[in-house]
């Protein structure tokens, strides 16, 4: 398994060697040494036809049938050919092939493949790293070294020992359709950086890097696979641009070079005579004027660009007469050996110059470890290959080559989310796809999606529907790499983008080639361009955090096209949470697993019949999963986006952070009295209760009030006056299904509250009372109803997509995970309404309970917490302020801080957290279950959503399992 460390020491290697060694002292290639004992030894036991099957590298694939197998086995046992191109198939059958290809072969085989995004582009169930255009957009050089070493690893582990990459053409032809975005652009510096830097990641661990396609690709318009391409360049331009990157690479070490197949009549004027076959150019270009010793592949000698042309046997003499080492894809092997002695006879080529060639291929099997030889384990194959730390590369790889090309008013990172009504445009698939997933994190959006062959009237219908969103975000996808095709575009997707950019304000990805941009010219009145260019999970989910700022934009485009030109990309910062794995804060995935049986125990144990559980760190969401069902029939399965009554947090998600913003303005102080916001108060024991001793649990109010008690009567009837079937004007706070309060029960309810008794005060005791006087101090100072107050205030703004009171009135019920079956006070399962009594009792708005959740948006407000009051750029409350409210008030017998709960520091008592938090640490926990932790110390945020009260409140399994708890041990013992 590769380290990330050691991926780190070599990429600073690396850098110091690309910046301090003298161009003109060129490297040797890695395979030179003087400890040849082994090739000389196997060269020795070579008869002079063995020396040539040597040079021959015939294709194999892992998904053809028995006759294609026996083929190649013939081959290896009749022929005794050198190597293997393994091209489509599945890691585990090529495996099993391979380990069989070499049992049968004299000389172990120098087996290569064309990966360079890795082994998935060749083979299933692999790992696919961006192609070479995104990687070009990557301003920190050091990742492409990363991807090149976990490449290697890769591929030393399903026993190659070759891969055919980087690709270093310069790619400045929009029309090329063969290299297009394998190159990694315009800039013959960028391509050279890179390509130095792959090189180095593959050679470091011993898998030989191949430069490709000597001496240039990118400015051709047709494809060597089916015709002869010419390159029109004169010798000066070939010399200090086209050869450049080649050049630089050798001076750097490189292994091996890939000889294209091209008609370069700046350097050879034979007419119809492709590259692969000048002796000027491999011999006299890449061997004497470049110094090249390494080892020199054809490019495949099926491709039309050299078989058109020549004869299999005929074109293989020829390469090996202009110089070439290897002869990739030979189609006739007997037919190739047979001319190759022929040539020899004839004196074009002699068997010096053979063997000369069949050691330097044997040296390169030795450096790359056949010299000792083992079989391929199939064991934990698939495993090996598909890491969690290949994963960590290729999603840094996708992340950092975004490119923000447009941003009209600095409309990205997304502000003001309050005024936004959004929609997302799935552009290419009807789907919901990663991308809108992602967004939906973030804000409410409005999801849309069509396939790009749709008939014209489903265009029409859904741009008609974008007309009532002030913000479209369009996910461009579903293209291809064929510039002669549009790149895969569509009339319908071109005419829905023009029409679009007209109506609406629009942000658009573009998940595609960048060369697209040109087929597409109407973009550029969008508000804000994203370039993603590759389509899959890890660009769509970074691209859709880039829009609201859970990553930043540091892409510079490689290419020059249309108006944008090389090197444009603006940059962003990050100022919302982001969404990522374990690895990317140094914690493993496997181990933060450990949740998964602990929360699922809960579920088979019956503790609850679901939960949320949500761990960041570091402002990074690291883990964020949804466990069993809304209930204990198993019907409906929790989801990530399902909202539970967060019950008592609302303490802190409601009324104490309304609180913080109030002491903020100066309209309230802590340390003044009830009596001085609530004139009421006027001569009760409640008048000079001190606020920063009430919501520390020190003012001697009574725990709780059963309001409802007094509403029933002794046979569980209701008492007239108090309670209607139906809303009306007098009655239209909601208690339950078919519940509704008088209006003005709520001043009963604080005459119970302040006729109960003081008792006690300074001493610490738990209650709810004080957040009933809270709520009306709120509500009066701001003249704002609490639940629109917090809306207005912070949940909007916020982009919060399930936080607020009365969710009933948001989302449908089968979203609402149900609470108790209460038997006694509104008989019947409360589902959807609040399951505190006295929070019901004041229509589902309470300054203790009340609120509904998903785990994403309480971790947004504790993010909020965790950063002195600031989040996605704005600055909600002053840091003093939450300073001052976060920390431990009077400590001594009260662990309390004002409307938080912090950690218990005398180890004789319970606390509501393990004992692994640090003191600085603060939440809160609900009745129906739920708890809210923040760690300024560890940067750690956890968060538990469960209805656990369901379908009986009565006995408390949760807090008697400690589940809760377990949890949080598992996330620090592995985060520290």
């Amino acid at each position: 398994m590769l380290k990330l460390k050691s991926v780190f020491i070599f990429t600073i290697a690396s850098i110091i060697l690309v910046s301090f060694i003298p161009k003109k002292e060129l490297q040797q290639p890695p395979f030179y040494t003087s400890n040849t004992h082994w090739a000389d030894s196997v060269f020795k036991t070579l008869t002079p036809d063995e020396r040539i099957a040597q040079l021959f590298m015939v294709a194999a694939y892992s998904n053809k049938d028995k006759v294609h197998v026996n083929e190649l086995k013939k081959l290896i046992t009749e022929y005794k050919i050198g190597g293997l191109i393994f091209f489509q198939g599945g890691p585990v059958r090529q495996a099993y092939l391979s380990n069989q290809y070499q049992s049968l072969s004299k000389v172990p085989l120098l087996v290569s493949m064309d990966a360079e995004w890795g082994l998935a582009m060749r083979l299933d169930s692999t790992t696919k790293f961006p192609r070479q255009m995104a990687l070009g957009a990557i301003q920190n050089d050091s990742l492409i070294y990363d991807m090149g070493a976990e490449i290697a690893r890769q591929i030393k582990r399903i026993g190659m020992q070759v891969s055919f990459s980087p690709d270093i053409d310069i790619n400045n032809n929009s029309k090329n359709p063969v290299i297009g975005t394998r190159s990694f652009g315009e800039s013959k510096l960028n391509v050279a950086r890179k390509g130095i830097m792959y090189m180095k990641g593959l050679q470091d661990y011993h898998v030989l890097a191949c430069g490709k396609h000597f001496p240039g690709h990118g400015d051709t318009d047709s494809d060597s696979h089916k015709t002869l391409p010419t390159i029109k360049s004169s010798r000066a331009r070939l010399d200090s641009l086209e050869l450049y990157p080649f050049k630089e690479l050798i001076a750097q070490g490189l292994g091996s070079m890939m000889v294209a197949h091209l008609s370069i009549p700046a350097l050879d004027t034979t007419p119809n005579q492709p590259s692969t076959l000048t002796k000027k150019i491999v011999t006299g270009l890449l061997k004497d004027t470049l110094g090249f010793k390494g080892l020199i592949f054809t490019d495949a000698l099926n491709m039309k660009g050299v078989s058109k042309f020549y004869k299999p046997g005929e074109v293989d003499a020829k390469a090996l007469i202009a110089g070439n080492d290897v002869l990739l894809f030979a189609e006739d092997v007997p037919t190739g050996i047979k001319e190759i002695k022929a040539a020899i006879e004839r004196g074009e080529i002699t068997q010096e110059e053979i063997d000369q060639r069949c050691m330097k291929i044997l040296l390169v099997k030795q450096w790359s470890g056949l010299d000792a030889y083992k079989k391929i384990q199939i064991k934990n194959l698939y495993e090996d290959l598909n890491t969690k730390e290949a994963e960590l590369i290729n999603r840094k790889l996708n992340e950092a080559a975004l490119t923000l090309l447009q941003n009209k008013n600095d409309r990205i990172p997304l502000q003001q989310l309050d005024t936004l009504k959004i929609a997302s445009l799935n552009l290419g698939y009807k789907e919901l796809n990663v991308f809108q997933q992602t967004l939906s994190n973030y804000s409410p959006i409005t999801h849309f999606g069509i396939d790009k062959e749709a008939k014209q009237i489903a265009f029409d219908t859904i741009l008609t529907k974008l007309k009532k969103y002030n913000l479209v975000i369009v996910h461009l996808n579903n293209t291809n790499q064929k510039p002669d095709k549009d790149f895969g575009l569509t009339p319908q997707v071109k005419s829905m983008l023009d029409a679009l950019v007209k109506q609406n304000k629009v942000i658009i990805n573009i998940a595609a080639n960048p060369y697209i941009l040109e087929k597409i010219e109407s973009v550029k009145d969008a508000e804000s361009i994203i370039m993603s260019y590759e389509d899959n999970e890890y660009s769509q989910s970074y691209a859709a955090q880039l829009i609201f700022g859970g990553v930043a934009a540091t892409g510079k485009l490689p290419i020059s096209i249309g108006s944008y030109n090389y090197g444009t990309g603006i940059t962003t910062k990050v100022v919302r949470l982001k969404y990522t794995i374990p690895e990317e804060v140094g914690t493993n995935s496997v181990l933060l697993n450990k949740i998964d049986s602990i929360a699922l125990k809960g579920v088979n144990d019956k503790v609850y019949p679901g939960c949320q559980v949500l761990v960041v760190k570091s402002g990074k969401v690291i883990y964020q999963k949804s466990f069993g069902y809304h209930t204990y029939d198993k019907k409906i399965k929790v989801k990530n986006d399902d909202l539970y009554d967060i019950a008592s947090i609302t303490k802190i998600a409601a009324s104490t952070i309304s609180l913080m913003k109030l002491v903020d303005d100066k309209k309230v102080g802590l340390d003044a009295s009830l009596g001085t916001y609530l004139p009421e108060l006027k001569g009760s024991n409640k008048e000079n209760i001190v606020i920063r001793e009430m919501l520390t649990h020190q003012a001697g109010l009574k725990d709780w009030i059963p309001f409802w008690n007094k509403t029933v009567n002794k046979d569980g009837t209701y008492k007239a006056g108090i309670y209607n079937t139906d809303p009306t004007e007098l009655y239209y706070k909601r208690v339950a299904n078919n519940l509704y309060i008088n209006k003005n029960y709520e001043d009963t309810i604080f005459k119970q509250i302040i006729d109960s008794p003081i008792k006690d005060k300074g001493k610490y005791l738990y209650s709810d009372l004080g957040y009933y006087f809270l709520k009306r101090i709120i509500e009066k100072e701001t003249n704002t109803p609490l639940n629109v107050y917090v809306k207005n205030t912070f949940y909007a703004p916020l982009g919060l997509t399930t936080m607020g009171y009365k969710p009933l009135t948001r989302f449908d019920k089968e979203r609402i995970p149900p609470t108790e079956l209460d038997k006694k006070f509104r008989k019947q399962l409360i589902h959807g309404d609040v399951h505190d009594q006295g929070a019901a009792m004041m229509g589902g708005v309470g300054g203790h309970a009340g609120v509904f959740s998903n785990a994403n948006d309480l971790a947004v407000l504790m993010q909020l917490f965790l950063n002195k009051g600031e989040y996605g750029g704005t600055k909600y409350i002053d840091s003093s302020v939450v300073s001052e409210f976060t920390k431990c008030q009077y400590c001594k017998d009260n662990r309390r801080a004002i409307g938080f709960d912090k950690p218990e520091t005398n180890k004789e008592k319970e606390s509501p957290v393990c004992d692994c938090v640090s003191y600085m640490s603060f939440g809160h926990a609900g009745f129906t279950g739920t708890l809210a932790w923040a760690d300024p110390a560890n940067q750690l945020i956890y968060i538990f959503l469960s209805n656990r009260v369901n379908p009986s409140a009565d006995e408390n399994k949760l807090a008697k399992s400690g589940i809760r708890t377990k949890i949080q041990e598992v996330i620090y013992e592995v985060v520290k």
